[in-house]
């Protein structure tokens, strides 16, 4: 959605979020009035000393007047500091509550949203555009009031002082609003341009730093490099448009802030030399100040809006995706307790898009304790079998049952805590090995590990790292291997204790080593519990209790390694055999 120029329902909601700090809100209000206040005076009381004391040679009354003139400068300085400070505070504020907000919400969202929205564009949300939104407070709103309310002060002194000489200044004022208005519209169509430039340059520096090892396995350096000179190039441009409205704006209005200065002097300054009473070298004094004072605010207003702007529409990107309402629906109200491990599919058809189904009305009845390894080619809709156990993607149709409880009644917080998946990809946090293990869970105590970890046999694997439990793995468990990673993943499932356990090709692509270690681990963990087994190899899977074979969203066979293999000309025994002699 396209942000207005000013959108006041956006900007109401964003001051919703001050409500909690609203008596920071009205003291920097307060601030604002004080200052303008204090400002005003300074010109008012030089007038003051010129006219009633420098001309009449009063040296007592010009001293007295010196330090006055110290006080209210005092007085602004410290107004000054409390409004710039207050400001700033309440902006951070602000935009911690929406980034606590936006995290949490995003964390709601199905896995069909992320596999549609580029990570980038969700750190550029979380990250610069609020930061852009804290912007409204520090330098925008509260700088436009303080701005408006010194011109309105300024200008009560100047009527006050001498009205026909305020008259011209009021005359030049309707030209550089007008002025300043144009610039406000060209710089929000060029701030929002460079806002979407922003975002896709994120996006497009995330992915393939992400994907690094493909860019140069692939040899697509120099392809990228330019794709990326062509993004850096529209970033440049965007950004080249507001600084040339920038540069045609302030010196146009520098132009008309020194005219009207110079047609109050000389217009004032011919009538004092002429002997008029209409006017006094103090006003003349003080007017220079007080243009100087009236002119810079609304000729930084714009520049000011445009700060307001890039966070409103930084703000409006932000609660799109707040408003956006992608979430499984968690209606359940059982808490699934700890589950004997019955799993049944009736019927259920699914498709990741809504035309192409994955799932095509899967019968699928899993008994308690026992292990069920699914097997079939790439595509077969294996893993997404486990997607919708945990829930990750909603059913188009059918019921999935647990302990003959449709899934959909139990909360999803506590489903998922019943049920533990080792993926083939496993994701590590940059974090110690510890951490990554118990997920900052404060129950699992390092006792619990260590001994989970000697039950499945990793802890002497662990023990021989620089730290042991302590060593940091770094970003996505980079500095251990892919068959370590796994070691970590099994050991995270273990102590999490599950009801249900899954293995997605948990042994692929690792070393006979690592095999070891993981078949000794899976043994143990699997022990007293439900468990499902994906797997590639199947002479991992010989043992299972029963084997599901599948085929382009359908089962196709069933039963265990034996009676499979007598099937003639049977989908399993062919793959079993085409791997039997690969092998030899």
């Amino acid at each position: 959605m396209k942000a207005k120029a000013f959108d006041t329902r956006l900007f109401k909601r964003i001051l919703t979020y001050t409500k909690p700090y609203r008596w920071r809100f009205n003291g920097v209000i307060v601030f604002a009035i004080s200052l303008s206040i204090f400002a005003a005076l300074r010109p008012y009381l030089l007038k003051q000393t010129v006219d009633s004391y420098i001309q009449t040679q009063d040296k007592q009354g010009l001293l007295l007047y010196v330090v006055l003139m110290g006080m209210v400068l005092l007085a602004e300085v410290f107004s000054q500091f409390y409004f710039v400070y207050w400001a700033n505070w309440l902006g951070q504020d602000i935009v911690k509550d929406i980034r606590t907000k936006l995290f949490k919400h995003i964390l709601s969202f199905r896995m069909k949203y992320f596999d549609l929205v580029p990570v980038g564009q969700l750190v550029t949300r979380s990250v610069s555009d609020i930061e852009a939104i804290a912007r409204i407070f520090s330098q925008g709103l509260f700088m436009i009031i303080s701005d408006l309310m010194k011109m309105v002060v300024v200008l009560i002194f100047m009527f006050y002082m001498n009205w026909k000489l305020t008259w011209i200044v009021i005359v030049a004022m309707p030209v550089l609003v007008f002025i300043t208005r144009i610039f406000q519209r060209k710089m929000q169509v060029a701030f929002e341009e460079v806002r979407t430039q922003i975002a896709n340059m994120n996006s497009f520096v995330q992915e393939r730093v992400t994907g690094m090892k493909i860019v140069q396995l692939f040899n697509r350096e120099k392809i990228e490099y330019e794709k990326f000179k062509e993004i850096n190039h529209k970033h440049k441009t965007a950004w080249i448009k507001t600084i040339l409205y920038n540069s045609i704006f302030f010196p146009i209005a520098d132009i008309i802030s020194s005219l009207t200065l110079g047609c109050v002097v000389l217009y004032g300054g011919m009538r004092i030399l002429n002997g008029d009473q209409f006017t006094t070298f103090g006003d003349l004094f003080s007017y220079t100040m007080f243009i100087s004072m009236l002119f810079n605010p609304l000729r930084q207003i714009a520049d000011k809006f445009n700060e307001m702007q890039l966070g409103m529409i930084a703000a409006n990107r932000v609660f799109d995706i707040i408003d956006t309402q992608d979430q499984i629906q968690d209606t359940g109200k059982i808490e699934a307790p700890i589950f004997e491990g019955k799993i049944d599919f009736k019927d259920v058809h699914f498709g990741y898009i809504p035309e192409e189904e994955v799932i095509k009305g899967i019968d699928l009845s899993v008994e308690a304790g026992q292990t069920v390894a699914i097997v079939g080619s790439t595509g077969a809709g294996k893993s997404t079998i486990i997607n919708l156990l945990n829930r990750f993607y909603e059913i188009n149709s059918g019921t999935i049952f647990i302990d003959n409880e449709n899934i959909e009644n139990y909360t999803l917080a506590s489903l998922r805590k019943q049920i533990a998946v080792v993926l083939q990809d496993v994701f590590l946090f940059a974090d110690t090995i510890f951490n990554n293990i118990t997920l900052n869970n404060p129950e699992i105590s390092k006792d619990q590990v260590i001994r989970a970890a000697k039950e499945i046999g990793v802890h002497d694997f662990i023990m021989t790292l620089p730290g042991d439990y302590d060593f940091d793995v770094k970003e996505r468990g980079v500095m251990l291997s892919s068959g370590q990673r796994q070691l970590i993943a099994f050991l995270r499932s273990y102590v999490s204790n599950p009801s249900i356990l899954i293995l997605d090709e948990a042994t692929s692509s690792v070393d006979t080593y690592s095999e070891e270690l993981m078949q000794r681990a899976t043994e143990t963990i699997t022990q007293g519990r439900t468990s499902i087994v994906i797997a590639h190899r199947l002479a991992t899977i010989v043992n299972a209790d029963k084997i599901i074979v599948m085929d382009k969203g359908k089962i196709v066979e069933e039963g265990n390694h034996q009676e499979l293999l007598t099937k003639v000309d049977g989908y399993y025994k062919n793959l079993y055999d085409s791997q039997f002699m690969v092998a030899n």
